[in-house]
C-alpha cells in the first residue's frame, strides 16, 4: 500500500469511524458529566451536610437510571442490603460483608437476572461492593469510629462521580469532596484534560488498534507471525478501552469534587486512575497490574492482600487475584487472565529478586531507590536485562490480551466470552505464555 492510498484510507476511517465514535461517546456521557458538575456546585453551597449527602445519593441514582434504566434498581438494592448487613453486624464485619456480597453477586448472576443485563451493571455493582467492604474493614480496624448514617452511606456508595464508571474512592476522600473546595482553573483544567484523553483513547481503541497492521504500521506477517500481530492488535484495543474508562472515571470524579490532595492551603487535583505509558512501555508485569487500575490495586492491597498475608506470600497473591476475579463476575476469560497474572507476577518477582542478588544489579520488578545497595545501577548489562524483562512483559500482555477480540459477535461480548473462545485463542498461540512462565519458574528453582 503506497503512501497516497494509505492517506486516503486514513481519511475514510476518520470520517466513517472517528467522527461517529466521538459523537456517540459525547452523547452517552454528557448528561452524567452535567450531574457531576451540579453535584460539585451544590457541595459549594453552605448548608447542612446531610443535605449534601442526600444530593450526592440522588445525583448518583439519576446517573444510574440514565445508563441502566430500571436495571439500576439492582445496584440500589445492593446498596440498601449492604447497609442493613452492616447495621446488624457487630464483629468481623469485613469478612461477613464480603461473604454476603459475593453470595449476592453469584446468586444474582446465576439465577436472578439474564446474563447480558448483569454484565451491563457489573461495573457499578463492583464499585458499590468495594466501597462497602472497605467501610466494613475500616470499622473492624477502628479507622472509623462508628457506622455512617444512612444519608452518609448512600451518598458515599452512590456518589455520582464514581457510581457508573468508578473508580473506588475511600470514605475519607468522599467526605473531603462533600466539604466543597473552591472552584479553580486547575480543577477545571484537570477535569478537561482527563476527559479529553479519555476520548482520544476511545478513538484509538475503536478506530486505530483494530487496523494497526498494516494500515498504520506497515508490517505484513507470515502465516506463523500473523496470529501474533492480530493478538497484539486485540490487546492494544482492549488496553485503550480500559484507559478510556479509567480516564473518564478520573475526570468525572474530579468534576464531582473528589480526587485531590491538600498540602496546607495548596490543593492539587491529581487523581490518577491509570497510567497508559507504564502499561504500553512496561518495566515489569508487577508495574502493569498496579497501574492498570490504581484505585482497585490499592483496594486489593489494603483489604485483601494484607488480610491474606497470614497464609504466606504466594497464597495471598492467589487469594487477591481470586477476589478480583469474583468481583468481576463469573467470566471464564477474566478469571483465566487474572489467575494467570497471579502466577506471572509472582514468578517474575521472585526471579528478578534472585537475579538482583546474584548480580547485585538494579533489575527488580520495581525501580530501585537512589540509595539502594546494588553495585550495578545503570551499567549496560543492567539496561539490557531490564529491556529483556520489558519485552517479556509485552509478550505476556499480547498473549493475555489476544482473547479480547473486537471482531467477536456482539452477543458473545455482552454475555462474556465463552470458555471455548479463551482456549481457542491460547491454543492458536501454542500456550506460549504459560510455557514461558513455567520455564522462568524452573530457571528460578535451578538458581535457588
Amino acid at each position: 500500500m503506497d503512501t497516497w492510498t494509505r492517506l486516503m484510507v486514513w481519511m475514510q476511517l476518520a470520517d466513517s469511524c472517528g467522527l461517529s465514535t466521538l459523537h456517540q461517546g459525547v452523547q452517552q456521557i454528557w448528561r452524567l458529566l452535567l450531574l457531576c458538575l451540579l453535584c460539585r456546585l451544590f457541595f459549594r453551597l453552605a448548608g447542612v451536610s446531610t443535605m449534601k449527602h442526600v444530593m450526592s445519593a440522588l445525583a448518583g441514582v439519576c446517573g444510574l437510571f440514565l445508563f441502566f434504566e430500571l436495571h439500576a434498581l439492582w445496584v440500589l438494592g445492593l446498596s440498601v442490603f449492604c447497609y442493613l448487613v452492616l447495621l446488624l453486624g457487630r464483629r468481623s464485619r469485613g469478612l461477613g460483608v464480603s461473604a454476603v456480597i459475593l453470595l449476592y453477586l453469584l446468586i444474582g448472576e446465576l439465577h436472578l437476572i439474564d446474563t447480558v443485563t448483569w454484565h451491563k451493571i457489573r461495573g457499578s455493582q463492583m464499585v458499590v461492593a468495594m466501597k462497602v467492604i472497605s467501610l466494613a474493614f475500616d470499622l473492624d480496624r477502628g479507622s472509623l469510629d462508628s457506622l455512617p448514617s444512612p444519608a452518609e452511606f448512600l451518598g458515599y456508595v452512590l456518589f455520582v462521580g464514581t457510581v457508573v464508571f468508578g473508580p473506588w474512592i475511600h470514605f475519607s476522600a468522599y467526605k473531603s469532596a462533600v466539604e466543597g473546595r473552591k472552584l479553580t482553573w486547575s480543577w477545571l483544567q484537570s477535569c478537561s484534560v482527563s476527559l479529553l484523553k479519555s476520548q482520544l483513547c476511545l478513538l484509538v481503541s475503536t478506530c486505530v488498534a483494530p487496523y494497526l497492521f498494516p494500515l498504520f504500521i506497515p508490517i505484513h506477517g507470515t502465516a506463523a507471525t500473523q496470529k501474533w500481530l492480530d493478538a497484539y492488535e486485540n490487546a492494544v484495543s482492549f488496553h485503550f478501552s480500559n484507559y478510556f474508562v479509567g480516564l473518564l472515571s478520573q475526570g468525572s470524579s474530579m468534576l464531582a469534587g473528589a480526587g485531590f490532595t491538600e498540602d496546607k492551603e495548596n490543593i492539587r487535583w491529581d487523581m490518577t486512575v491509570v497510567k497508559p505509558l507504564s502499561v504500553e512501555m512496561p518495566r515489569s508485569m508487577v508495574v502493569v497490574v498496579t497501574t492498570w487500575n490504581i484505585p482497585m490495586s490499592q483496594w486489593l492491597k489494603m483489604y485483601v492482600f494484607k488480610n491474606a498475608m497470614t497464609l504466606g506470600t504466594f497464597p495471598a497473591i492467589l487469594v487477591t487475584y481470586t477476589a478480583s476475579a469474583l468481583l468481576h463476575g463469573l467470566s471464564f476469560h477474566l478469571g483465566a487472565v487474572l489467575l494467570s497474572l497471579g502466577f506471572i507476577t509472582y514468578v517474575e518477582h521472585v526471579l528478578r529478586k534472585k537475579l538482583a542478588v546474584v548480580f547485585s544489579a538494579c533489575i527488580l520488578s520495581r525501580p530501585c531507590r537512589s540509595d539502594c545497595h546494588h553495585r550495578h545501577k545503570q551499567d549496560w548489562c543492567v539496561v539490557l536485562l531490564n529491556l529483556l524483562f520489558s519485552f517479556l512483559t509485552i509478550f505476556h500482555l499480547t498473549y493475555l490480551g489476544s482473547m479480547f477480540d473486537p471482531g467477536t459477535d456482539e452477543q458473545d461480548i455482552e454475555e462474556g466470552y465463552a470458555a471455548r473462545h479463551t482456549i481457542h485463542r491460547w491454543s492458536e498461540l501454542k500456550w506460549a505464555g504459560h510455557w514461558l512462565v513455567l520455564a522462568c519458574w524452573l530457571f528460578y528453582r535451578l538458581i535457588q
